[in-house]
């Protein structure tokens, strides 16, 4: 592997990292089944999945740090980022405008 590529991809989890454990540099969104859960189980899993850490071949392929499953109870939750580039909009270095969005659902719900 290239340093570039590794430069890049270090960038990635970067980014995806700050904003799973921070919330901050995307959107974060609950699905429909998460939403309707309880206030003390709907934080239990944020706070699960802003600490989560245990990636690996099997749930980060990319190893870009965009997907991830843990356990609270018997709920098992998903976490996922995706990234969306806005139409027709460009950054100062021309370069198109991406949102990063990280959405976290019920197992069943993937």
């Amino acid at each position: 592997m290239s340093t570039a590529t590794i430069d890049r991809t270090a960038r990635i989890c970067a980014l995806n990292d700050n904003l799973r454990t921070t919330f901050g540099g995307g959107k974060v969104m609950l699905s429909a089944s998460v939403t309707e859960m309880g206030h003390e189980l709907k934080a239990a899993a944020l706070m699960e999945m802003r600490k989560f850490t245990a990636f690996d071949g099997g749930n980060d392929p990319h190893r870009g740090h965009d997907f991830g499953a843990f356990e609270i109870g018997h709920y098992r939750f998903l976490f996922k980022i995706d990234l969306y580039e806005e139409p027709d909009v460009k950054n100062a270095n021309g370069e198109p405008v991406v949102t990063r969005v990280l959405t976290i659902m019920l197992a069943e719900e993937y």
